[in-house]
């Protein structure tokens, strides 16, 4: 987890939430931690296609790309 003096927070903080990590940000003054900046979770509902665009499929999904015979006998 990262760690920021207060004074520098508040210097850079619309940057640093911008860019904040899962674990979150501890903010320190005179060394001591003094709060704890985490992301609000999101809903699982603004997940649904927050993907499209930026995968793109090659192949058959569905095969394996094996060719097998599921009725021969061992």
């Amino acid at each position: 987890m990262t760690s920021i003096g207060a004074a520098k927070f508040k210097e850079q903080c619309l940057a640093l939430l911008e860019n904040l990590s899962p674990e979150g940000l501890v903010i320190t003054k005179h060394g001591k931690p003094v709060a704890l900046v985490t992301p609000y979770p999101k809903e699982s509902s603004d997940l649904i296609g927050c993907l499209r665009d930026k995968i793109e499929v090659h192949g058959d999904l569905l095969s394996t790309g094996v060719a097998w015979d599921a009725d021969a006998q061992p």
